[in-house]
């Protein structure tokens, strides 16, 4: 998030690209921060902002980070990841305590947040998945959710996710190309020849996790009951590979304050493409945390002390689309055969040794050879899952 954003732009008669540019910049500190009823090491996550035209934040580090309750303790926490600090001790926010968060940068520097409480607790009663059609008219899985509240005071939802996919290499092959051994006293093998070894790695079946990145927001406000019914956390479109096979998603729900509400949906909707070309560029969204030294400073971010409840499914493909096609992997997994050689040098070979490529069978010759080298080879992850993926198996996962 960067302030004083311009946006530079040319207009004609036909759309062209354009370029971005921070014409000018301000660097502030970026404090996000959930506190919850989870008995867990909390994390806060310290930041400052970055130009458009850079990378990404700029983690803070070397901080002091202290979260102080109502009843008189003080959770001390330590940088565990560059910019990242988790409680030092296990603790989980308590109804009817208040909680504040202190900060302070190495250059000291300090920063608070308003005093805030826990919300009240909803019930997430299902998760499900649901072959459906979205508004675009795109088919897929629908991520639903329902959910009450028992006192009936919840109201505000937010809603994180982190998907775990089975990854399996279609063009898996249990024996790879490797380069020979040299000689004694040599640096390489002569020649250009490749060797075809057995695998030393199974690299056929992996996992991959990925956690949601955006700000998924529900509301009951004007209902009649506090009831979220059929709410959409995640839509996969049936041609995403990461359904392929099984799918799991975890599902975390936390109940917010009216204020917290505002804040996120705000940070949403100028987080969202469209607020990039609109009318109004705002520079600065003031959420609950500020500078206890200059009153002038600007701070970004929150601290948010959420409820959360959460839950976990599982489906693999052909319960949803039965006996249907497989989605497209995520590479079209062409087959080529590379010379050994050429008048130039070695061909195949270094592509190996950059492990670009995996082995897949002998090479026919004739009309419709994919190339004029003895080797079929695909593109790594065609025939290798740790490309995208790891091998490890998740403690939560089941068959």
């Amino acid at each position: 998030m960067a302030m004083g954003l311009a946006i530079l732009m040319s207009l004609s008669t036909c759309v062209e690209p354009f370029e971005a540019e921070t014409l000018t910049f301000d660097s502030a500190l970026v404090i996000d921060a959930t506190i919850t009823n989870e008995m867990k090491q909390q994390q806060v996550f310290l930041s400052r902002t970055y130009r458009l035209e850079a990378d990404g934040p700029k983690p803070v580090r070397s901080a002091q980070v202290t979260v102080t309750d109502s009843q008189g303790n003080a959770y001390q926490f330590q940088e565990k990841a560059a910019g990242t600090y988790m409680s030092q001790s296990v603790f989980a926010a308590l109804p009817g305590t208040s909680y504040k968060l202190q900060v302070t940068t190495s250059n000291g520097r300090k920063y608070e947040s308003d005093i805030v409480e826990l919300t009240p607790v909803a019930v997430m009663d299902q998760v499900s998945a649901e072959r459906t059609t979205n508004q675009d008219g795109a088919e897929g899985v629908a991520i639903v959710v329902d959910a009450s509240s028992p006192s009936g005071n919840a109201r505000n939802y937010r809603y994180t996710y982190e998907e775990t996919y089975k990854i399996i290499a279609p063009n898996w092959h249990p024996s790879d190309l490797r380069i020979p051994e040299p000689p004694p006293g040599e640096d390489e093998a002569p020649g250009c020849d490749l060797d075809i070894v057995l695998r030393e790695e199974e690299e056929h079946t992996c996992y991959a996790t990925a956690p949601s990145n955006n700000i998924i927001l529900t509301e009951t406000n004007g209902f009649p009951e506090d009831r979220v019914s059929d709410f959409v956390v995640r839509f996969i479109n049936r041609k995403s590979y990461i359904i392929s096979h099984r799918y799991s998603i975890l599902v975390r729900q936390l109940v917010q304050s009216d204020a917290a509400y505002v804040y996120f949906e705000t940070l949403a909707r100028l987080s969202g493409d469209e607020s990039l070309f609109s009318q109004s560029q705002p520079g600065f969204l003031q959420g609950n945390v500020h500078s206890a030294d200059d009153p002038e400073e600007k701070v970004l971010g929150y601290f948010d002390v959420a409820s959360v409840t959460e839950k976990r499914i599982f489906f693999n493909y052909d319960d949803l689309f039965p006996g249907e096609a497989l989605p497209p992997y995520i590479s079209p997994c062409n087959e080529t055969a590379p010379p050994l050689s050429n008048p130039s040098g070695c061909v195949l070979r270094p592509i190996v040794a950059s492990n670009n490529v995996r082995y897949v069978g002998s090479n026919q010759p004739g009309p419709f050879s994919p190339g004029p080298g003895p080797y079929l080879v695909v593109p790594r992850v065609c025939g290798d899952c740790t490309e995208i993926g790891s091998t490890e198996i998740p403690e939560f996962w089941t068959e």
